[in-house]
């Protein structure tokens, strides 16, 4: 599946950018992975290793993980790189739902 495709999905998709290496990307697992479970079928969370994914995180320019998207309908919604609060992060996917 293409990185286009990947963001064309569902009608509303958070897609995070992490490496296995990151400290920070470690600690926002468990965050994101509440996330998704909240989101259940709402959204769809697709989370790529820039190590394993390098032509998506190049296609979505991403310069530093974490980074999460958000994607309405295909297109770039918004964007937050860096550790996140989950509330947050919840709340600014669930406002394209």
């Amino acid at each position: 599946m293409t990185y286009s495709q990947i963001t064309q999905s569902a009608p509303v998709v958070l897609v995070e950018f992490y490496a296995t290496w990151c400290p920070h990307c470690r600690r926002m697992m468990p965050v994101v992975e509440e996330v998704k479970e909240l989101l259940s079928d709402r959204a769809e969370v697709v989370q790529l290793d820039i190590d394993q994914n390098d032509s998506a995180a190049n296609a979505a320019g991403v310069e530093s993980v974490p980074t999460f998207i958000v994607y309405a309908g295909g297109e770039e919604r918004w964007r937050h790189s860096g550790e996140i609060e989950g509330e947050v992060l919840l709340s600014k996917v669930e406002g394209y739902v």
